[in-house]
């Protein structure tokens, strides 16, 4: 967005600054024109009057010395024209001269009116638009001469190109757009960057209102809605928290009941059935925290993390083997990462057997595939699975479907780090977990 804000104000100036020029140019040419035509006029008088009352004899020597300019007076054989209309130019010379000298304008255009003209840097060569024509002169004796005005001769080249002369305004324009987009563009990026900090975490420092009244308004806003948004994930954390806890004691009374169970198959259907609910009870607690965001965030080392986590899931009998390292740091929350980790293991463990941890390095960030030995999941529910207490299977026995709550917990603490879990089917069978975190960089 600074580029093209920055190109459009570029643009839009230099656009604006050339037509200017232009137009400049031109009502400057036509100035020229005008002042060319008036001295034209004034020096055409001055040579006709001053070799009409000379005599015939003088006469010859006055022409050859002031005929050197644009306009010439000059003897001829011609008779005088007087067909053709008389020009504006010579309307007004034969108002100038009087009754007494006759003026008539010729068919012939002298050469030098169609030579291009030299143009400068911006233009290219045009025509001379003013005055050029030649005309017959009775002088109050009767002799005839001829009157040719030309064009004024080219200017000498510039020492110095327009394109260097402009070069100084180019730049204040560039250094002017560049500091307008930095201004339009800085609160922008403040808010964007607020909105991905928000993101990744729920309780990071509000915005600081700053800047225009416009700005400070659109943070105001901002800000107000990350509180409602805390506020609302606390009520309904803290909400399935103070159910899920509430039930542990009902549920405890009951189990210490059931001892006095004197039916064997009877107490033991009770306790399976009362060991899924405190299992879904704790589960519900997990889910709760995960969507706590109250752990302090910090650095991680990623490859130790995965380390002690497929470490303790050996070490409680389960088939994981872990493979590659990252040899990066991750920001996060410990408790929350590594239960995000055991999750997605466990879930491989008990639904595919094993889990095979691969781990590599992406450019800012880590890729973790955990693959199992499943029958994997059908592709019109690999969605669902993530909704909370969705299971493939009907049954809620936890030996088969468990709660449905592990995959919705793990996402959830990947999702407040800025990364992601996705789920795929293996070519070889069996399902694969990818699990893509962000770098952490110490400068950010």
């Amino acid at each position: 967005m600074t580029g093209r804000v920055f190109l459009v104000l570029l643009l839009g100036i230099v656009a604006s600054a050339a037509l200017t020029q232009w137009l400049a140019v031109g009502e400057r040419t036509r100035a020229i024109e005008r002042y060319r035509d008036f001295h034209a006029l004034e020096r055409a008088e001055q040579l006709i009057t001053t070799a009409d009352v000379l005599p015939a004899a003088s006469r010859p020597t006055y022409l050859r010395v002031a005929g050197r300019g644009t306009v010439k007076l000059e003897r001829t054989d011609l008779a005088m024209a007087k067909a053709l209309p008389p020009s504006d130019f010579s309307a007004l010379l034969q108002q100038r001269v009087g009754p007494t000298i006759s003026l008539g304008p010729l068919a012939e255009r002298p050469l030098e009116c169609d030579e291009p003209r030299k143009g400068r840097d911006f233009f290219a060569p045009t025509q001379w638009k003013g005055t050029c024509e030649t005309m017959t002169v009775q002088l109050t004796d009767g002799e005839i001469m001829k009157l040719s005005v030309l064009p004024p001769r080219s200017p000498p080249p510039a020492q110095h190109s327009e394109w260097l002369a402009m070069l100084p305004f180019l730049l204040s324009i560039a250094g002017l757009a560049y500091l307008v987009t930095r201004m339009t563009v800085r609160p922008l990026r403040t808010l964007a960057q607020a909105a991905k900090d928000l993101g990744n975490d729920i309780n990071h420092p509000p915005v600081v209102l700053s800047g225009a009244a416009e700005i400070r308004q659109a943070s105001a806003a901002f800000n107000a809605m990350q509180a409602r948004i805390r506020q609302h994930i606390q009520q309904r954390t803290e909400m399935l928290a103070a159910i899920t806890h509430d039930l542990q004691t009902p549920l405890t009374r009951m189990r210490l009941r059931l001892e006095k169970v004197h039916d064997e198959e009877l107490q033991q259907r009770l306790i399976d059935d009362l060991s899924a609910m405190q299992q879904m009870v704790k589960e519900g607690l997990d889910l709760a925290r995960s969507m706590d965001s109250t752990e302090t965030m910090q650095a991680l080392d990623l490859d130790a993390l995965l380390d002690s986590v497929c470490s303790d899931a050996t070490d409680v009998g389960q088939s994981v083997e872990l493979r590659g390292r990252a040899a990066m740091a991750l920001m996060g929350r410990p408790l929350a990462i590594r239960r995000c980790l055991m999750n997605l293991i466990d879930n491989a463990v008990k639904y595919g057997h094993y889990a095979h941890v691969s781990v590599e390095r992406l450019v800012g960030a880590a890729r973790i595939r955990i693959r199992d030995g499943g029958p994997g999941i059908d592709q019109d529910q690999m969605a669902r699975v993530f909704e909370p207490f969705y299971r493939v299977e009907s049954s809620r026995s936890r030996a088969s479907g468990g709660t449905g709550l592990g995959l919705t917990i793990a996402r959830n603490i990947a999702e407040q780090h800025g990364g992601s879990v996705v789920l795929a089917n293996h070519a070889e069978g069996g399902l694969e977990v990818t699990l893509v975190v962000p770098e952490y960089y110490a400068g950010r």
